[in-house]
């Protein structure tokens, strides 16, 4: 018999070993998913990891690594903000959207004015806006002790709500043909997010990535929030007696996330997707938690992370064109990899021992 038993400390082994043995895992389980549906499971599995990095056109694929891993390294630092402290936001999509049509509108607002002025102000709305959409969920939190989770959650089918209006309606291009989305900021020099270095895939979305892993880093290792945040997390208790304001710990957390997100939001749409449209948001929102978990919830951690879900992200899609792979089975190879590295994290606290059936 299978019993787990409960150490007397978490295994700092374990908590290291996790993410790579769930990767392994997953790419093991992966490749049986793919062989269930008729492909060569090694050749599935070298097209997600080895094309974006070694293939034949990596040059291409190579920069996209940046332009990908960027939002979900923003979003999930904001996460991770939260997850540490134990307030779960699970909307984070919902505050993605927002902050991209806040941004985007910012700079339509003054279509077709140039100016220096104009980006800044997409920056500020972005980050406000899904700094709003955060504080929904945040203040009902603290006012009537709502659950975070399902409030944040169910707010993101409002914000697609929203983006499908805006797209029909409020932003939709005028010269559009009656297509829905706006106007392609691309083609908006003062609106538009563009590589700083051309051919990099290095635009001011990353260059905000790497800001937030750095301040985040010293925020919990320098700081006394991030000690109130930590410790809230471990040991609430403690963060109580040690007098940790919980209300003020909830709408930092959760409005820092949502801050966050916003300006992934605001940066995509001014960037690489270069408009707001009703298919707009890809999940990055989602997936972020995937690769707040998987860097283990540490700034630097979780830089590696989001670049490892941009890799299957580009190789996904590289092998959904060579191999003929569907959508969604890319999409349950990348949910693989949050299942197995939560169903792995148990060992961290419990060790596996055997004994004999009905043994105490």
């Amino acid at each position: 018999m299978i019993v787990l038993e409960k150490r007397p400390q978490p295994s700092r082994a374990w908590s290291l070993m996790t993410p790579v043995v769930a990767v392994v895992i997953t790419m093991i389980a992966g490749g049986l998913l793919f062989a269930a549906l008729g492909k060569n499971p090694a050749e599935a599995i070298g097209t997600i990891f080895w094309e974006p990095l070694f293939g034949e056109y990596a040059f291409f694929y190579r920069p996209q690594l940046l332009v990908k891993g960027a939002p979900l390294v923003l979003i999930a630092i904001g996460l991770s903000l939260g997850f540490r402290a134990g307030i779960w936001n699970i909307g984070a999509e919902g505050q993605y959207i927002v902050g991209a049509i806040c941004g985007a509108g910012a700079g339509l607002a003054f279509y077709p004015m140039e100016s220096v002025f104009i980006f800044p102000l997409m920056v500020l709305a972005g980050a406000l806006g899904g700094w709003c959409w955060a504080m929904i969920p945040a203040l009902l939190k603290v006012k009537f002790g709502t659950n975070e989770i399902l409030v944040s959650l169910m707010l993101v089918y409002v914000a697609e709500q929203l983006l499908a209006s805006v797209s029909l309606g409020l932003l939709k291009n005028p010269q559009g043909f009656g297509f829905p989305g706006s106007r392609n900021l691309q083609s908006y020099e003062s609106a538009f997010n563009a590589e700083l270095i051309e051919g990099s895939g290095m635009h001011w979305g990353v260059v905000a990535a790497f800001i937030a892993v750095i301040l985040s880093y010293v925020l919990l290792n320098k700081h006394i929030l991030g000690f109130n945040i930590r410790l809230t997390g471990e040991a609430p208790r403690a963060a109580r007696f040690g007098g940790v304001n919980p209300t003020r710990l909830i709408l930092f957390c959760l409005g820092m996330s949502g801050m966050l997100a916003g300006l992934a939001g605001m940066f995509e749409a001014s960037g690489p997707a270069g408009q707001i449209s009703i298919d707009f948001n890809v999940g990055y929102g989602f997936t972020a938690i995937i690769v707040a978990f998987l860097g283990r919830l540490h700034p630097v951690g979780i830089l590696l992370a989001g670049l490892l879900m941009a890799l299957t992200y580009i190789g996904g899609e590289i092998a959904q064109s060579n191999l003929g792979l569907p959508a969604a089975a890319i999409q349950v190879f990348q949910g693989m990899l949050l299942f197995f590295l939560l169903a792995l994290d148990l060992l961290t606290n419990f060790r596996i021992r055997f004994a004999a059936k009905g043994a105490a």
